[in-house]
């Protein structure tokens, strides 16, 4: 069992104001307990965030909160179970965020939740580790950013490939030019997914649930899937697809890559969401253009399997899920960790783990901002540049192949995207001319406004919708 040290017991006894006025240069000791409340407990904050909080030394959970008080109590026996201490239960996170004697928020809330409940937190004097994608929109991850630099809060997005040693040393040795210049790089996933179901009459909601502060910013209304919690991901009053879903990992390992710290001079969507006749609205099926000054990235989403009737999963040129970049002298594949020559010939490999959790608590303890891996700015662009993609899918309509290819054919490498599309859908039986494929527009971006050009439809989705009193502040003065 943890023991509460004297200094536990002075900072537990802490005005929540004081606790906010503590910048966060502010370094703590190797000896001084780091006191944590973790939000949102779902598969990762009772899976990962609590113990891996946990396990580091002078670390400690001290309080939990979910809007579902069976979950929260639940993982409140776990934790005392296998930690040997007891946590305090809120089911209003803005309760918890009052403590004045936490110093930092697991937040493993949903994506909708993510904005406002770390601004929160920041404003309350908190570090924050936030699970991605960041947010849910692009204006509210420009918030979250003002939020951190405002209140001079440390927040950590958990991309945490970025904490990997593989990842920063693979980038690293492409960047130097080992294989020349970056012509292309390719990010896909290729993860199976069910149908959402699609009910007849609305989900009842346990009493054990605030459906209230489950919503949250989002709209309030019936839901029609099966499952109330994970498939929220995949319709876009809460969710924002496979594409920024597991996309964001992608896309933020392939920006990094390229040195990028804009978003894209523009983006093209192209699919829809097939076979499954269910209550989720996101595309199950996409491919996106992502057109850098650098680099081009192209992803492709596959929630399919490989055909009608088939147990196998689609891959690209082997990998599942993943992010190969193509370069003069050859190709990199950066989630397997080998780079190849142009002839096929491996020419290095890469190693290392690490662990984003770790980097967090040490940036904490040192009040050093640059120590962090994963800035909130960092995860606030490559999120951001997966909600381009969906933002140009959501205002498409759909098409032809006719039409389809004629877009697409001036740009050679989204031409074959389209292609494998095209091959992918006519293996489940899907005739990708018979007009069920949505064609997004190319949208052209304003790269230091990240708003869109002339498109008020766009930059309405760029803003994004807020339900009273849940509203996420602007902070950009």
């Amino acid at each position: 069992m943890k023991s509460m040290t004297r200094r536990d017991f002075v900072k537990s006894s802490m005005a929540a104001g004081v606790a906010a006025a503590i910048p966060f240069s502010r370094a703590r000791g190797a000896n001084e307990t780091i006191r944590v409340g973790v939000v949102g407990l779902g598969g990762r904050g009772t899976g990962a965030h609590v113990p891996s909080f946990e396990k580091q030394q002078g670390v400690t959970v001290v309080a939990i909160c979910d809007a579902d008080t069976d979950r929260m109590a639940k993982t409140a026996k776990t934790i005392e179970s296998r930690y040997g201490h007891r946590v305090e239960q809120f089911q209003d996170m803005r309760q918890l965020f009052d403590r004045g004697d936490i110093d930092a928020i697991g937040n493993a809330t949903q994506n909708y939740w993510h904005g406002l409940s770390t601004i929160w937190a920041c404003q309350a004097g908190k570090h924050v580790y936030v699970e991605k994608p960041l947010s849910h929109y692009i204006w509210e991850g420009r918030q979250m950013v003002n939020a951190a630099r405002k209140y001079s809060r440390l927040v950590q997005c958990g991309t945490q490939h970025r904490s990997e040693n593989r990842f920063a040393e693979a980038i690293r040795w492409i960047r130097e030019g080992n294989l020349g210049n970056i012509k292309c790089i390719h990010a896909f996933a290729n993860k199976p997914r069910s149908s959402c179901g699609k009910r007849e009459t609305p989900l009842p909601i346990p009493e054990t649930i605030d459906y209230d502060l489950w919503c949250g910013p989002a709209k309030k209304v019936p839901i029609y899937r099966d499952r109330l919690q994970y498939d929220c991901s995949f319709d876009w009053n809460t969710g924002d697809g496979e594409s920024c879903n597991q996309g964001v990992h992608e896309i933020d390992v392939a920006r990094w890559c390229l040195g990028e710290m804009r978003l894209p001079r523009r983006v093209m969507s192209i699919g829809g969401r097939f076979v499954f006749d269910d209550a989720c609205d996101v595309p199950n099926t996409q491919i996106i253009y992502y057109d850098f000054p650098t680099a081009p990235i192209l992803y492709e989403v596959h929630n399919l399997l490989k055909a009608k009737d088939s147990n196998e999963v689609p891959t690209f040129r082997g990998e599942r899920v993943g992010v190969i970049v193509d370069c003069e002298g050859g190709s990199l594949s950066l989630y397997r960790g080998i780079a190849w020559d142009n002839e096929g010939q491996q020419v290095r490999t890469f190693s290392g783990g690490g662990d984003h959790f770790v980097n967090f608590i040490e940036a904490v303890r040192a009040g050093r901002r640059e120590l962090l891996n994963a800035d909130v700015l960092e995860g606030h662009l490559s999120t951001a540049v997966c909600h381009t993609g969906n933002i140009s899918y959501r205002l498409g309509q759909k098409a032809s192949t006719g039409p389809m290819r004629s877009v697409v054919r001036d740009v050679p490498l989204f031409a074959e995207m389209f292609e494998r599309l095209a091959e992918h859908l006519e293996a489940h039986e899907i005739d990708p001319d018979a007009g069920m494929v949505t064609l997004g527009p190319w949208l052209e971006i304003d790269r230091a406004s990240e708003r869109f050009e002339n498109n008020e439809q766009a930059n309405r989705l760029v803003r994004g919708f807020y339900r009273e009193p849940y509203i996420v502040p602007d902070l950009s003065a």
